[in-house]
């Protein structure tokens, strides 16, 4: 018994591997994506940092205990929405404290900290708080009816509510489709009637249909609801980008010409040659597909399939709600991302500025990335003793 609490038994080491991998495959990509004459300032060194910092995040929220996660999860979603308050509230402009990028309002200059993108962060704390409501709501639930299904929907709807309001406000589109996902994936498992579930995601189904039918044919009625003008840029770009090569096309145009380059093969490190805006960042995807070709690419998702597996491996080896919650809201939050990032690289999807997780180039969301897998150690760290220290008891 003894044996088994061990300390390196209890460490998921397989998950550690996993991310090792995917911080070498971000260093090696951003290293050959920098070489353009469109950067300066050396991004695989920045990204190191990035790294070693997140190591410790990771370990910092792997001491922890699930139980206290739990205990402060409505004060981190709480902290979550006055973030965002703050960014829609302070001045946005050169030497302010709000930095405004491409007419959207979503970084914050912190003294010693720096620039933070405070929506990445939040889709954690949010998660927390999310699995902190359900778990409470169930445990006080003995009896399930229709009833008390419909009060905890309403309950996500209403968490759900205020962080999407703060966000479509910034504008930011990817990251409000990155929090519904994650309710969506929690919902599923809340053990709410399908009865319920099934007329719900149908109407929002035909809701997301309706709206991208409006996109296209009804733009007036959108703008009045608040949906911004270069959203509907996006959709046009990504039904017809050769129809906007100079404009919302450009990015999608380049991305897949240099995946398409890429043949089979790949060029070899450094040897792509289409030029693409933002290659270190969002469309990181077509830097992979054009370097190292059909196989490389098929190597990156594959490792995603990997992690995804675990995690889900994870998840269902709990026993606790609570952490059975947050494991599938943090699933559901790298599973979207790496599908809506991917996929608008392939014009699967529209453009939207989503990071692919792990690999791509930034504090804000390799941080938060690494705050939510520190939370998925904890729960399998912790997990375990507790699994033996009820045997002890027994």
């Amino acid at each position: 018994m003894k044996q088994t609490n061990r300390l390196g038994e209890r460490f998921d080491w397989t998950l550690a591997f996993i991310i090792m991998l995917f911080g070498v495959i971000s260093l090696v990509v951003i290293g050959s994506a920098q070489t353009s004459e469109q950067y300066t300032q050396n991004f695989v060194i920045k990204q190191v940092t990035w790294y070693v910092l997140g190591s410790f995040i990771v370990a910092m929220v792997m001491y922890f205990e699930p139980d206290q996660y739990k205990k402060i999860a409505w004060y981190v979603y709480g902290f979550g929405i006055f973030l965002l308050l703050f960014l829609m509230l302070a001045p946005g402009g050169p030497g302010q404290i709000a930095e405004m990028r491409y007419s959207a309002k979503r970084w914050l200059h912190l003294p010693v900290i720096g620039t933070i993108q405070p929506a990445e962060f939040i889709k954690t704390f949010f998660i927390l708080g999310l699995a902190r409501m359900v778990s409470s709501h169930n445990e006080k639930v003995l009896h399930r009816t229709y009833q008390s299904d419909l009060k905890l929907l309403g309950k996500i709807a209403l968490m759900l509510v205020v962080p999407l309001f703060f966000i479509m406000k910034q504008p930011d589109l990817g990251t409000s489709l990155v929090f519904v996902s994650i309710t969506a994936a929690v919902v599923i498992v809340s053990g709410i009637s399908w009865k319920l579930l099934a007329p719900l995601f149908s109407i929002g189904a035909a809701l997301a249909a309706s709206v991208l039918w409006m996109a296209i044919y009804a733009q007036d009625f959108l703008d009045k609801i608040g949906f911004s003008p270069y959203q509907f840029k996006r959709v046009y770009s990504w039904l017809d980008p050769y129809s906007y090569p100079t404009d919302e096309g450009y990015n999608l145009i380049t991305a897949m010409t240099a995946i398409g380059s890429g043949e089979l093969t790949g060029k070899g490190f450094l040897g792509r040659i289409v030029y693409i805006p933002e290659n270190h960042t969002d469309f990181i995807f077509s830097v992979i597909g054009e370097e190292y070709g059909f196989i490389g690419a098929c190597v990156v998702i594959t490792l995603y399939f990997i992690l995804i597996y675990h995690l889900t491996k994870v998840a269902l080896s709990l026993h606790d709600p609570f952490s059975v919650y947050v494991c599938t809201g943090i699933i559901a939050m790298i599973s979207f991302h790496v599908f809506e990032n991917i996929g608008m690289n392939i014009q699967l999807l529209p453009i939207t500025g989503i990071p692919l997780p792990f690999i791509s180039y930034g504090g804000s969301s390799l941080f938060s990335n690494m705050l939510a897998i520190g939370l998925i150690f904890s729960m399998k760290f912790h997990h375990r003793t507790y699994m033996f220290a009820s045997d002890d008891e027994d």
